[in-house]
């Protein structure tokens, strides 16, 4: 079975549902619009932690790197 990251591995097998798509999409450019906004920096000030924050924990930095987290 080819692994996941395989560029020979046909894309035409996968669908997306476009309605979920448009959810995701939605959801990533609030979170971009409150990354940019003065609640934000105020936030990041005080030293709370913000779910921005808790969710890097989880995730890593680097959007474009997904590992597993075991």
């Amino acid at each position: 079975m080819p692994d996941i990251n395989d560029p020979q591995q046909d894309l035409k097998n996968y669908t997306i549902d476009m309605s979920e798509m448009k959810k995701v999409v939605k959801k990533y450019k609030k979170m971009k619009r409150y990354m940019k906004s003065s609640m934000y920096e105020i936030a990041k000030l005080s030293g709370k932690k913000t779910f921005i924050d808790k969710l890097v924990d989880k995730y890593g930095e680097n959007p474009n790197s997904v590992t597993e987290n075991t």
